[in-house]
């Protein structure tokens, strides 16, 4: 069956292109969605008015997505996960993850354009691509950092008290002549 694409429809074919499918894929996945429509000689006519329509609002999505690439690009996510002591992550980091995390600074971006290809699974900084536009693609630094636990913190705490600081270590130093002087008197 022919249709004609109304929208952008993955590995078929891009808005206002003519395109052959099969017969249950039209009914039953692309004409109920609104995706397509067929390919008649009215709509065919039809069809071309919205191509041109299409094309002003492809170009000003495309100057949209370019305006929100400049924002995305300095954006650096931080995530803090429970890890294992090779850095492998007891979980992971997923595209909804990242989504929600852009939401919370501002930024309204559908996870389906978050180009993960298998969730962040390791410590460390990822650049993650985000597809904004079919020809704009910006990409977002994320840190994936380990969890510190209690016991942790506890052991940190203990080591930073056994260790006097700098200032701690050069004062008696300074007070040691003193105390050497009042001695000899």
């Amino acid at each position: 069956m022919e249709v004609i694409l109304k929208e952008d429809v993955a590995n078929v074919g891009f808005r206002g292109e003519v395109v052959k499918v099969a017969d249950g894929y039209a009914r039953n996945y692309l004409l109920p969605r609104k995706l397509a429509m067929q390919a008649t000689a009215a709509n065919k006519a039809v069809i071309e008015q919205m191509k041109a329509s299409a094309a002003r609002r492809s170009a000003t999505e495309k100057a949209q997505a370019e305006e929100l690439m400049t924002k995305l690009e300095p954006v650096v996510l931080s995530f803090t996960r429970k890890a294992g002591e090779h850095g492998h992550l007891f979980g992971s980091v997923t595209s909804a993850d990242i989504a929600a995390a852009l939401a919370a600074q501002g930024f309204e971006v559908d996870r389906r354009k978050i180009q993960l290809g298998d969730a962040i699974k390791g410590l460390g900084d990822f650049k993650v691509a985000i597809r904004l536009h079919r020809e704009v693609t910006a990409r977002v630094t994320v840190k994936v950092e380990a969890e510190v636990t209690a016991e942790e913190k506890a052991a940190a705490a203990q080591a930073a008290a056994a260790e006097p600081s700098e200032e701690e270590a050069a004062a008696p130093a300074v007070e040691e002549p003193a105390a050497e002087e009042a001695k000899a008197e």
